[in-house]
């Protein structure tokens, strides 16, 4: 069979803008002759939906968006995911469904089995999961479809399983000749690695072809990177379309050639998700230009680095904001990134409304030594100025606080936690070094000073981060043993780290949930981000040991 993988970029609930994608990658199905073309999981309403599912204003739309899909339809088919009303009550009252679309109807419907409900899934929350899934007879035989999670949970390779079904192998017993699965899988460090192995194994298990269509493009905090795949009945790699773009890939089942895998660094893929989910997130809620601080240091560097290649130079737009805290070397780094990556670039002081503030509060104060209190003024006088600019100017205020930092609150809020998008909340200060380093691979982007020198915040002489916390390279080991690992503090200690350093770590992360609730959204690229998928409780008392 011919089939074209057409791995499109939808937004949620732009049902016109949906439809108008999906139409204009079937025309290129038809010109490339193909008998089918498949699209990613909700393709007409983007995904994830969320409580847009609850309006049922939007699931008629949807259908009626079916309806005229089904109506488009030739000699080719169309396999397109959508929103079903759920006809067997009592139940939830949609379903995640997939269409087969051909000549002018609906051929059929499958319902998606599996409905994940961990992580920054929520899909029990919405929908009624089928009870049963029969293959679909198409071009002369039988082909099973499915929807994602449908088929992450074959007990050949996962050790753990959540569910009890199989569909892709029960579809290959009763006779599938063809295993297509559609699919919205967000990305994360080493998603790509595991999903080609999956779909490896079950093409071999199933001794038929797998075809994996993923959804592109940044929805919210989560950024999905396509990376489309095809495999033989041997589980040899036959198609695959390009990581982090919208790509279009025809492949004949029956013809194809094994083709190559395509390795690339980690720091490539980080840096491609971000730029990609900082691209959409601003253009997708309406932003046309953006704009943040930049202290000099490294953070904020790589920071206007995405901006610049997710937006164009001519839409960013850099500030500093020195006190009289801020080095000379500071601010020259500052200013020497805004010239080489071109952007527009202001200067504003705020020792002037720092003096003026702290005269205010002089009475009040009276008796009381400077402390944290006055560093965090400078901190949200910052934050006054960005979101004065974002407010005159229309642009989206990107903030620039690492996953590090936001772990154990060496932020301010109200401060420089002031944003509407977190760009690398998610990204460890020592993976900021790493990507920093490869963007300087072949020429001298971000000043060397900004990476090599102590990071500080600068809003007290000679001050560091290392005053206060351990050293990054300590910091973030034991971060991923306790928030994405989910070890014991035991377990950690026993990986031979300092116990009392340790319990310091584990404590401020536990005791800045408040601030990370308050937080812009971040993208994210790690397998346990702060914020979607991770709900811990403000006010609780539990103690890890």
């Amino acid at each position: 069979m011919k089939v074209a993988l057409a791995q499109i970029n939808t937004t949620v609930g732009d049902l016109a803008g949906n439809e108008a994608r999906i139409l204009a990658a079937y025309r290129r199905g038809l010109e490339a002759g193909v008998d089918l073309v498949m699209f990613p999981e909700l393709t007409i309403t983007g995904y994830p939906p969320r409580d847009l599912l609850l309006k049922r204003s939007f699931i008629a739309q949807n259908l009626a968006v079916l309806d005229r899909l089904a109506a488009a339809s030739g000699k080719a088919a169309m396999l397109v995911g959508y929103v079903d009303g759920n006809k067997k009550r009592p139940g939830r009252e949609v379903t995640n469904s997939a269409a087969l679309l051909q000549n002018g109807r609906v051929l059929a419907t499958r319902t998606k089995t599996l409905l994940p409900t961990y992580d920054v899934f929520d899909e029990d929350r919405y929908f009624e999961p089928a009870q049963e899934n029969h293959p679909v007879e198409f071009a002369g035989g039988k082909i099973g479809l499915t929807i994602c999670e449908d088929i992450w949970n074959d007990e050949d390779f996962w050790p753990d399983r959540r569910y009890g079904h199989n569909p892709p192998v029960e579809l290959a017993a009763e006779g599938s000749r063809i295993l297509f699965n559609i699919s919205a899988s967000p990305w994360n460090l080493g998603k790509e690695e595991t999903r080609y192995r999956m779909l490896r194994s079950m093409a071999q298990k199933a001794k038929c072809p797998v075809l994996f269509c993923n959804q592109v493009g940044g929805n919210d905090e989560l950024v999905f990177d396509g990376g489309s795949l095809a495999f033989n009945g041997a589980g040899e790699l036959i198609a695959r379309a390009e990581m982090f773009t919208e790509d279009f890939v025809v492949v004949d089942t029956e013809t194809a050639k094994p083709v190559p895998r395509i390795s690339r660094p980690q720091e490539e893929l980080v840096y491609k998700a971000l730029v990609l989910g900082l691209r959409d997130y601003l253009y997708k809620c309406g932003f046309k230009s953006a704009v943040l601080g930049l202290s000099g240091g490294i953070d904020s560097a790589l920071t206007a680095c995405i901006a610049v290649d997710a937006l164009g130079k001519e839409h960013v737009r850099g500030i500093s904001l020195p006190s009289q805290f801020s080095s000379q070397g500071s601010l020259d780094d500052a200013r020497i990134l805004a010239e080489r990556l071109g952007i527009a670039y202001d200067v504003i002081a705020i020792q002037p409304p720092f003096e003026a503030v702290k005269g205010q509060l002089k009475a009040v104060f009276a008796g009381k030594a400077e402390d944290t209190t006055e560093e965090n003024i400078q901190a949200r006088l910052r934050g006054v100025m960005l979101m004065a600019l974002s407010n005159k100017f229309g642009s989206l205020l990107l903030t620039t606080g690492n996953k590090s930092e936001l772990a154990v609150g060496y932020c301010t809020l109200y401060g420089d936690m002031c944003g509407g998008l977190a760009v690398i909340s998610d990204v460890p200060k020592t993976m900021v070094y790493r990507l920093s380093k490869w963007i300087n691979r072949e020429r001298e982007i971000i000043p060397t000073a900004s990476i090599t020198k102590p990071p500080s915040a600068e809003l007290r002489p000679n001050q560091t981060d290392q005053d206060s916390l351990p050293p990054y390279d300590v910091l973030d080991a034991i971060l991923d043993a306790y928030v994405v690992q989910g070890r014991t503090l035991s377990e950690i200690v026993q990986a031979g780290f300092d116990e009392t350093t340790v319990k310091r770590v584990i404590r401020l992360i536990d005791f800045n949930e408040y601030k990370r609730r308050q937080a812009a959204p971040g993208l994210k690229v790690t397998s346990k981000a702060f914020g979607v998928g991770r709900r811990i409780p403000i006010a609780q008392k539990y103690q890890i040991t």
